[in-house]
């Protein structure tokens, strides 16, 4: 049997790959880790891809996602900001000490509410969450933002 090659780096590994514990029980499946400090796709790319790291970018069948059909539109940017801070969740679960991650998904964090807030001045409340309560109950005031295009302009 061949020797593995050796790398020369200071993870042991590539982005494509991850690492497993030095050791662990017999029988037990065990998922590798990621690289800390992977490489990341632009926030608006990654909603397209489908992930935020191209190391995890592995096309099914060959087929990989090209087009986002709201990307440059406020609704397309908060879809990205959100699939982006999702992403930058799920990778400090397993990497609690990356502080570089965490101060991305801080920074995200306030982007997606200033764009949260901006979407709400152009179109009305997304979620009955996003209302801002006076003297009445605003859900239900026309338009509906699939009548913008009908009716043009906005709240």
């Amino acid at each position: 049997m061949p020797e593995p090659k050796k790398k020369h780096s200071a993870h042991p590994c590539s982005d494509k790959e991850g690492t497993l514990p030095s050791c662990a029980p017999l029988a037990v499946g065990f998922i590798p880790f990621q690289q800390e400090n992977p490489p990341q796709y632009k926030v608006s790319e990654a909603l397209t891809k489908g992930t935020l790291f191209p190391g995890l970018d592995l096309p099914w069948f060959n087929v990989s996602n090209t087009s986002n059909p709201y990307e440059g539109t406020p609704l397309g940017e908060l879809m990205a900001l959100s699939f982006a801070i999702k992403e930058l969740n799920l990778y400090l679960d397993t990497h609690k000490n990356d502080a570089e991650a965490l101060d991305m998904l801080k920074k995200l964090n306030k982007l997606y509410v200033e764009a949260t807030e901006k979407f709400n001045k152009m179109y009305g409340p997304m979620m009955v969450t996003d209302i801002t309560f006076g003297d009445e109950y605003t859900w239900l005031q026309d338009p509906w933002p699939w009548e913008f295009g009908q009716r043009g302009g906005s709240r």
